[in-house]
């Protein structure tokens, strides 16, 4: 957390700062663990000082500023990062402030409260060599059945695993994952080698049907409450979650199971083993 749709509504709201200018880049004084910055302060300041916001883009879980210099500013959340173009929730974990001019939006913060995000700079050769199809797949809402099946369809993992791997489909984590598994009534243990083309049409489905829903719910602002969007909001689709942190809880898919919780490489599923089997 935040995954594929929370990153993504952080994404669509700093669109404001697009076609402005740079005024400063400042790393803020927090008291907690600093985040990682690449390249060191005073290099990040010189060269995006003056320069414009060309457009906003996403490579799987982060967001880019791309600049009209050719560099992108790559802001990775991992587990508590935001990007606020209103006041931070708490200032005290505010990290890093572009101010700017000319655009419709006067700041953009970047706020992490456990401080395992990073910030960095990367030139187009840079971005393309970290980010490119060698190293992350192709992204959640790009993938076809065809795609899933050629990506994951002869690995021997469990398909909930499997869905994890960003070099193979960017932009799936382990919530998201739980919710698409169910909605295609495919048991998140089936290794990917046993699953049916079927079923992969259904999981693909699955995914741009959890995925889509959840963008236009800006997300989900779990019991933390860490999650905000841009304007230091709650995400809504947390209300929607059918089987995520549900264990206990009648299965809202066949109406007759009960949703159960296992673990899976250190992190939790959960689903419904009468109609996912």
């Amino acid at each position: 957390m935040p995954e594929l749709p929370e990153v993504e509504t952080m994404r669509r709201g700093v669109e404001p700062v697009v076609g402005a200018r740079i005024v400063s880049f400042e790393r803020l004084p927090s008291p907690r663990k600093p985040i990682a910055l690449s390249p060191g302060v005073a290099a990040f300041r010189r060269r995006v000082e003056g320069a414009r916001v060309e457009r906003t883009g996403r490579a799987g879980k982060r967001v880019v500023l791309w600049l009209d210099r050719g560099d992108a500013i790559v802001f990775e959340p991992r587990m508590t990062g935001l990007l606020l173009i209103d006041e931070p929730v708490d200032a005290l974990y505010a990290r890093v402030r572009l101010k700017f001019r000319g655009g419709a939006a006067k700041e953009l913060v970047y706020w992490d409260r456990r401080g395992l995000g990073n910030v960095r700079l990367l030139s187009e050769g840079e971005f393309e060599r970290t980010f490119g199809l060698h190293a992350l797949g192709p992204d959640a809402l790009a993938m076809t059945a065809e795609l899933y099946r050629e990506r994951l369809g002869s690995s021997q993992r469990a398909v909930k695993v499997a869905l994890l791997d960003q070099r193979a489909v960017a932009g799936i984590g382990n919530l998201y994952a739980s919710e698409i598994l169910h909605h295609a009534g495919v048991h998140p243990e089936r290794s990917c080698r046993e699953l049916k083309p079927a079923q992969w049409r259904a999981i693909a489905a699955a995914a741009l049907e959890v995925l889509e829903t959840a963008i236009r719910y800006e997300g989900s602002t779990l019991s933390d409450g860490t999650y905000r969007n841009a304007l230091n909001k709650s995400g809504g689709y947390q209300n929607e979650h059918r089987v995520y942190a549900k264990a206990g809880d009648n299965c809202p898919r066949c109406g007759r199971g009960t949703i159960e919780r296992i673990v899976q490489t250190q992190r939790s599923t959960f689903f419904c083993r009468r109609c996912q089997k």
